[in-house]
């Protein structure tokens, strides 16, 4: 018969030339097990998604009762359905006033979609600047954001009005002008290796939108729900931006985004032209069901606190290993520095085979990720780093 590796490669469209090709049959709280029974520690949360863990109860149980009453109804925003109404209360409570409506979607990029129309659709301005370094996601307007010639030639042209400034440079925001409908940023560049914006660049760059009349989109698609030790990253530094893009944690392991802006902003898409924005699926009711209860577990159990704690438990433990360059990041969101050429890949390869899994950075090569689910405990944070050791000590 033939294998499900078989079948993989043949039928599923691939993303690169070697994927990493693990069949993972069962998952459970921090760990993933293949089809052989081999144990591995999720140490990247399926990237920035299962920030309460794989199969948190809380949401199995959501996904499950939500199930018994009913899927799909109706293109969105047309019925009120209860899952949304309820994680769209729940979520606006959690953000400063200004951010009190939200457009459900179905992923981080069609939130950066939609952020990008709302801006241009309530500004009427052409111009969006993004910056270096930057991941916003791979669809085309997403993609359109990104200045990166080695991911973005061979789709050429992209969208037109978008210009790049160097992520910290206080003294590029003049060019934020008039005629700019809004800045999209991270507030800590995820695939730049998790860098963290400086406090008085963004304090800056808040003001110099305000003057401009410029929409300030922060895209907290891998940075939201307590993955950097604030329940958003922007807490972090004292302002409130005009969008927020949300996807990733936000499901609890589930499918689903969100924009999230002022209903004054927002309601813009209403009108002239109605249907200024359109999903079908987008907060398809079960993903809410089940956001719902992720976000109520990141509440009641403090996870974005705790991101803080269980953080510098890493560090501490990791820091002075001879093979660790540097550390940076915040909370559970952090990023390890390594010497010499090739470093990361090897520690990436060598976590497979005793049983961890890490990640790269699209734009460092000299830096791999540690992101673990937040409910992660302290001897799982403690089992973690003695295999993270044993991974740096064959370099």
């Amino acid at each position: 018969m033939i294998s499900h590796r078989q079948l993989f490669f043949q039928h599923i469209g691939q993303t690169s030339q070697a994927p990493i090709a693990l069949e993972i049959v069962k998952a459970e709280g921090i760990y993933m097990f293949d089809e052989k029974g081999k144990k591995y520690i999720d140490l990247v949360s399926g990237v920035s998604v299962n920030n309460v863990g794989h199969r948190h109860p809380k949401v199995v149980k959501a996904v499950k009762d939500q199930l018994d009453k009913y899927m799909h109804l109706m293109v969105y925003g047309e019925y009120i359905q209860s899952p949304q109404v309820k994680y769209a209360e729940l979520l606006t409570k959690q953000l400063p006033d200004k951010l009190n409506s939200v457009y459900f979607v179905n992923s981080g990029s069609e939130a950066i979609e939609g952020a990008m129309k709302l801006a241009k659709r309530y500004t009427g301005r052409p111009e969006i600047i993004a910056f270096k370094n930057a991941y916003h996601g791979s669809t085309h307007g997403a993609l359109s954001l990104m200045n990166d010639e080695n991911l973005t030639q061979a789709f050429r042209p992209l969208v037109p009005g978008i210009s790049f400034l160097d992520f910290n440079a206080v003294s590029q925001l003049n060019r934020i002008t008039e005629h700019t409908a809004a800045v999209i940023i991270e507030a800590v560049q995820a695939e730049g290796g998790i860098l963290p914006a400086e406090d008085d660049f963004m304090k800056k760059l808040r003001k110099r939108c305000n003057e401009t009349g410029t929409l300030l989109i922060i895209d907290e698609i891998q940075t939201g729900f307590g993955r950097t030790g604030k329940l958003f990253a922007f807490e972090h530094y004292n302002i409130v931006p005009d969008i927020i893009c949300l996807a990733k944690g936000m499901g609890g392991g589930m499918p689903i985004g969100a924009f999230v802006s002022d209903k004054k902003i927002m309601n813009s898409l209403t009108y002239n032209p109605m249907l200024g924005h359109i999903t079908t699926f987008g907060g398809h009711p079960v993903s809410a069901a089940g956001a719902l209860a992720s976000l109520e577990v990141i509440i009641e159990n403090n996870l974005s606190k705790e991101a803080n704690r269980k953080g510098k438990i890493y560090i501490n433990a990791l820091k002075n290993h001879p093979k660790v360059k540097s550390i940076r990041g915040k909370g559970l969101f952090l990023a390890f520095e390594l010497e010499g050429e090739g470093s990361v890949e090897k520690v990436i390869n060598k976590g497979i085979e005793l049983g961890f899994i890490s990640d790269a950075f699209l734009f460092d090569n000299t830096r791999f990720r540690i992101a673990p689910p937040l409910t992660i405990t302290n001897n799982e944070i403690f089992e973690s780093v003695e295999l993270i050791k044993k991974a740096l000590d064959k370099l």
